[in-house]
């Protein structure tokens, strides 16, 4: 039996990975924002990653209740849209704190309670290593940037007999989806700078969104990269065909392609 701690743990994919394992018979404490009563089954504590206090005070719970942990997921994180020179500061701010700075804080406070050759597992994007689409581009950056904190802790944990996995899934069905559409539609009435056919614009978020998985999927990748021997060091999960393709396009025709579609 395992122990376990899940970050966004009431979300989507966090709340089916800590279902996942307790039905595996593992132990679990999950943090999360939203406070309640804890599912049956797992520990919920509450906690506001970007507040390094409340970080420390569920390490404290977390020390005592469980000892040690076999391992850390991190499956907190929020998805923005807009953009980039019309973003109010705090909220550019605020996607880096929950995507980036909230991982980099766990693991700096849960690290001791890692078991010899306990592992991190730390969901990115899809998004992570493609390039950028117009106005995703402040999750965009965040997920890239938290992929490359990930394979640098990699290069740090290994030395200390810790692995370092990093999960890429494409869109999973969970809040974010009505979400993104949501911030689409207010990004579209709202923005001052930028003239362009929202219907084509949204069309392609639905393609992107269209091929998506049950988080369920997710969590059954998830439980088996924490009970793999050898864990491979990056998993893909429902990668999107147009986004792989839009890859391979030379810059300047990507360039172009946008600038034919969105005016």
């Amino acid at each position: 039996m395992g122990k376990y701690l899940i970050t966004g743990a009431a979300g989507g994919m966090g709340s089916a990975l800590c279902r996942a394992l307790t039905g595996e018979g593992h132990r679990v404490w999950g943090l999360d924002r939203a406070s309640g009563p804890s599912p049956e089954g797992w520990t919920l504590i509450p906690a506001d990653l970007t507040k390094p206090e409340e970080v420390e005070a569920a390490f404290r719970i977390v020390q005592e209740e469980a000892g040690t942990l076999d391992g850390i997921v991190h499956a907190a994180g929020i998805y923005d849209l807009g953009s980039l020179v019309e973003m109010p500061e705090a909220d550019f701010l605020r996607d880096f704190d929950v995507n980036l700075f909230a991982a980099f804080r766990v693991n700096r406070a849960f690290l001791p309670l890692l078991a010899p050759g306990g592992r991190i597992v730390i969901v990115t994007s899809e998004l992570a290593p493609l390039p950028v689409l117009p106005f995703t581009g402040i999750y965009a950056v965040t997920k890239a940037a938290l992929d490359k904190y990930a394979e640098a802790l990699r290069m740090e944990l290994q030395l200390l007999g810790h692995p370092v996995i990093v999960l890429r899934p494409g869109a999973v069905r969970t809040g974010m989806l009505p979400v993104s559409t949501e911030k689409l539609a207010k990004f579209c009435e709202e923005t001052k700078l930028y003239s362009m056919n929202a219907a084509r614009f949204r069309r392609i978020v639905e393609k992107v969104e269209a091929r998506s998985v049950p988080p369920e999927r997710v969590a059954a990748l998830l439980s088996g990269v924490l009970a793999a021997p050898r864990p491979r060091p990056v998993y893909h999960l429902n990668r999107n065909p147009l986004l792989l393709l839009f890859r391979f396009l030379p810059q300047r025709m990507r360039l172009w392609a946008i600038r034919r579609i969105l005016t």
